[in-house]
């Protein structure tokens, strides 16, 4: 530790000191720890789990040990002190009694989440949904929705168990309302010197207007021949030394090429006129618009990590360690002025965070997230089915039949796979690349797959830097075709790792997913 970063410590214990003794403090941090799981967070890392408090006590117990800020669950328990790391789904279940919605709202330009909570703001009014709304203590706020705006059931599911399927797709359904007012929004705040270097070329995006994705960008070069006067089009024709025939059978020409200029194509959107080709600008460019901003998707998306089993976000009131300041509540009416010096813990007020939601009004919001959902998630299989119609897997000419992995769960993991969940103290990344192959072999989606993996890294010793995960997981979903995870017999992987300690009769722990489906049927 460097003298500079001793004495910052030192500056900070002492604040946490003087600001966790004031008892508006700790009555607010009593108020909505209630039923929660807790834990402190210390220079070093988090406290021990689960953790609860109950008593102004046990605040400062813990502050006098070390605590610079405290995190929470969304989730309700009846007991938070019963959950543990081996605890099952269903034992999950039964323990917990409601959830809040939580959005967390973050980015590396504080003005930039703060046009994004103005617009989640928006959508919880004109839907008639009262909010919570507080600083996160760095360069985000966290809104918040209690449990009783939710209908205690929804198509035969109870809203306690719902979580985090209810809570995520809300969630994303929210982004996807927002997204192209934000980007827009962004596009006219963002200035050239907010941004790296590398950002710059970011700022200017073509956007399909059916789906709201960014378009991809083409090369269309038209040709001619001289001798008959054909013309022809071709898309991303790769430049070659020997020049191209005449396609008429009875011409002699040779083609020359007219020009070649960029379009853009929508990979998830077919032509309207001819469904076999993509959607693109140069025949349908009505469909596409160039916004300013693109930067928005990447920096300030909503954190649906966040929406995880047992995840925890800062208390209201709770200091943020790196940057000493307080994560204050606001009213709507303040977060166009609000700036970070407001959130100065020695001059804050107090608020309650909670809104006095009615039963049930969040329901029409429910309803349609759930229905958003399902749609998007039948349109996915579509494309999975047509891109991917069988697996990247061969024995000599002859390619195995289309495998179709549904209602796969835990159980139908393989035994090497179920070790690997457990966490590792070697060889994470090797571990990092078998679970996102396995986990893409089977189908699961990659909102699913980011969840699964962030999880799982948590158990590891030493877990591997976010930079290197978010890099792995976006590399995979470039990917046009399905990487199979290794076979057994690679001894780097399953058998270095210690997932296996002896000889397999699979090749693959693919093979064993498709033995326990048929065990099923």
């Amino acid at each position: 530790m460097t003298e500079e970063q001793s004495d910052k410590e030192k500056r900070i214990r002492a604040l946490t000191r003087l600001y966790y003794s004031n008892p508006k403090v700790q009555s607010a941090m009593l108020d909505f720890a209630a039923f929660r799981e807790i834990s402190p967070r210390y220079f070093e890392g988090f406290g021990k789990r689960p953790d609860m408090i109950q008593y102004p006590s046990d605040i400062i117990g813990l502050v006098n040990k070390g605590a610079t800020s405290f995190h929470c669950s969304e989730e309700i328990w009846n007991d938070p002190l019963q959950l543990s790391s081996e605890i099952t789904k269903e034992e999950m279940d039964k323990l917990r009694k409601s959830w809040d919605l939580l959005i967390d709202i973050d980015s590396p330009y504080f003005d930039v989440s703060k046009e994004a909570a103005k617009l989640v703001i928006e959508l919880l009014e004109r839907y008639g949904i009262k909010y919570g709304l507080k600083y996160s203590g760095s360069k985000g706020f966290h809104i918040i929705v209690t449990g009783k705006a939710f209908p205690e059931s929804y198509n035969g599911q109870l809203m306690k168990n719902s979580f985090p399927e209810w809570p995520r797709a809300i969630t994303e359904f929210i982004f996807k309302e927002i997204k192209p007012e934000f980007r827009k929004r962004v596009g006219q705040l963002m200035s050239f010197s907010h941004l790296e270097k590398n950002d710059k070329e970011k700022t200017v995006r073509v956007v399909c207007k059916r789906c709201n994705n960014i378009a991809l960008k083409g090369t269309l070069t038209k040709l001619m021949c001289p001798v008959c006067n054909m013309h022809m089009e071709r898309r991303d024709m790769k430049s070659i030394n020997r020049r191209l025939r005449c396609l008429s059978s009875d011409c002699a020409g040779v083609l020359e090429v007219l020009e070649s200029i960029e379009y853009f194509y929508c990979e998830n959107c077919n032509d309207v006129d001819n469904e076999k080709l993509p959607l693109s600008s140069n025949k349908h460019p009505e469909m596409f618009e160039e916004i300013r901003g693109e930067l928005a998707d990447e920096h300030a998306e909503l954190d649906l990590i966040l929406v995880a089993p047992r995840h925890l976000f800062r208390m209201p009131y709770s200091l943020h360690e790196k940057t000493s300041l307080c994560s204050t509540v606001i009213k709507k009416e303040e977060l166009q002025e609000f700036s970070p010096k407001d959130a100065d813990p020695m001059k804050i007020k107090f608020l309650n965070y909670m809104p006095e939601n009615n039963m049930g009004e969040a329901e029409k919001l429910l309803s349609d997230a759930m229905k958003w959902k399902a749609s998007k998630e039948t349109e996915e299989e579509r494309l999975l089915k047509e891109k991917f119609s069988n697996f990247a897997q061969k024995k000599g000419d002859r390619k195995y039949d289309e495998i179709e992995f549904k209602d796969i769960n835990d159980s139908m993991y393989p035994a090497s796979i179920k070790k690997l969940l457990k966490g590792v103290n070697d060889g994470k990344k090797r571990g990092l690349f078998i679970l996102i192959t396995f986990f893409r072999a089977i189908n699961m989606g990659f909102d699913e797959i980011n969840l699964r993996v962030r999880e799982w890294n948590k158990l590891n010793e030493n877990p591997l830097k976010e930079g290197y995960i978010k890099s792995q997981i976006s590399w995979h979903m470039k990917q046009k075709k399905k990487i199979l995870p290794p076979n057994y017999e690679n001894e780097a992987f399953y058998k270095d790792l210690g997932l296996i300690d002896k000889k397999m009769d699979v090749k693959n722990p693919i093979v064993e997913v498709m033995r326990n489906m048929r065990k099923n049927k």
